[in-house]
């Protein structure tokens, strides 16, 4: 082989290489963009997209356009209404939503007061919990005991109640030191 040949080839391969980590950040940029849209559920501005993205606004319109095609005949759709953008549910599937919005939430209203006392207070004694909440407590502990978000400690005739890792994996939080 030449020396000629041979730097055509290694030039070609670098060619490749750009090309491949370019797709790769493209990639990237639109599922930052496609779950910003996902997540917001509401319509977010070129201007909030760009701070929320880090994308440059030429870079995000052209992602932009090109979810508004990918998502344009399914059940779920990108809508743009003059520079506002917002992913949401076709309107045929409209009855599903309707559905699923008046239906209960995951934790009733006591039992997320209850995790939030247990999460601002930890360590915590179970006792204690029950003094602010009342009887009931009883119940929403053994819950989260059972959905691995807190654990329980024998302290005395009473338990030290503290969060697990489950419980900011649950809800996407970072843990504080």
């Amino acid at each position: 082989m030449e020396p000629g040949e041979k730097k055509l080839i290694e030039e070609k391969r670098a060619i490749e290489e750009i090309d491949e980590i370019f797709d790769i950040k493209e990639k990237e940029a639109e599922e930052k963009v496609e779950a910003t849209l996902f997540i917001a559920g509401r319509f977010l501005s070129l201007n909030e997209l760009v701070t929320l993205t880090d994308l440059n606004p030429i870079m995000l319109r052209e992602i932009l356009s090109k979810l508004e095609k990918k998502y344009s005949s399914g059940a779920i759709i990108v809508i743009k209404k003059n520079d506002y953008w917002k992913m949401d549910v076709n309107e045929k599937y409209f009855y599903i939503v309707g559905r699923l919005a008046t239906g209960k939430s995951e934790f009733t209203r006591a039992e997320q007061e209850t995790l939030s006392i247990i999460a601002y207070k930890q360590p915590i004694k179970q006792s204690v919990v029950v003094k602010i909440r009342g009887n009931k407590a009883y119940e929403h502990i053994k819950k989260f005991l059972e959905m691995g978000l807190i654990n329980a400690k024998k302290f005395g005739h009473t338990y030290n109640l503290n969060l697990t890792e489950e419980f900011y994996n649950y809800f996407n939080l970072e843990k504080k030191e």
